[in-house]
């Protein structure tokens, strides 16, 4: 039962990780690529295992979608669907404990849920209000099952026949989000309307409905999650260059999105990532 090991392909990093404190312990993460039939809902299956002796501070900007995650730590086991977040996550491990975590793309979830995905937006709810008890069931026998490859095909068996057909607007959207994060060109709602001949309103209330968050808040992620990356890189630019590239009007009011978001100074990040 599931992918054998060799046959595992595995997601690219993620993008948008901010700093952590050193772990002292044994860490490890894992991000893997759907099978066929899940492909056109979900991103990819993330896992972390961790045995650490002194707690890890780990933060991120999430990327726009929808979680269905999986808890294991202090002795408790929980089952959770999470919205998109609008501000940094902050995780704290301690101890023992692993994540088995489902990312889908973004839209992919609302087709489940038949609501707007702004109903969920920094929200985490049990998995057996979504699902019933069938999906508590589920969660009962991925706790049970310590091999990744067969929570995989447990997430896979219990999801395929959920999945109906992507209506064209879920597809339409989904892959609109997944431009944006790829396009530089596209750093303003006007350009994106622009480049798909949507209207504003238009593209506002597809994104609240199907995302949860505005195209605005989706262009801004997408612009610090390459912020984060360039001021991690050993080759970093200016702090100017990199407001200008990002279509700042200038470097200061890169530094106050930049702070108001991640929490420190673009500045204090830099010397926090030298250091």
């Amino acid at each position: 039962m599931g992918t054998p090991r060799s046959e595992r392909r595995h997601a690219e990093p993620a993008r948008g990780v901010l700093l952590a404190s050193p772990a002292e312990g044994r860490k490890h993460g894992l991000r893997v690529l759907p099978p066929p039939e899940l492909a056109p809902y979900v991103h990819h299956f993330w896992f972390v295992q961790w045995a650490l002796t002194a707690p890890l501070v780990a933060e991120a900007l999430p990327y726009p979608s929808a979680q269905i995650v999986f808890v294991e730590e202090a002795g408790d086991a929980r089952a959770e669907v999470a919205g998109p977040r609008t501000g940094r996550l902050t995780r704290r491990l301690a101890g023992e404990g692993r994540v088995f975590g489902i990312t889908f793309r973004p839209a992919a979830f609302a087709p489940l849920v038949e609501r707007s995905m702004a109903l969920l937006a920094n929200r985490v709810r049990p998995l057996r209000e979504v699902f019933g008890a069938e999906g508590e069931a589920w969660a009962e026998a991925t706790h049970a099952e310590p091999v990744l490859d067969r929570r995989i095909a447990l997430a896979t068996a219990f999801l395929g026949p959920l999945l109906p057909s992507l209506p064209s607007e879920v597809r339409r959207v989904r892959d609109l989000v997944e431009r944006m994060a790829a396009d530089r060109s596209l750093l303003r709602v006007e350009g994106v309307c622009e480049a798909t001949g949507l209207d504003a309103r238009t593209l506002q209330r597809s994104f609240r409905h199907l995302v949860g968050v505005s195209p605005k808040w989706v262009l801004q992620r997408f612009r610090l999650h390459e912020a984060v990356e360039q001021l991690k890189a050993p080759d970093r630019p200016s702090l100017a260059a990199l407001a200008a590239s990002l279509d700042y009007a200038d470097q200061a009011h890169f530094a106050r999105d930049f702070k108001r978001v991640v929490g420190e100074t673009p500045s204090r990040f830099v010397a926090r990532a030298r250091g």
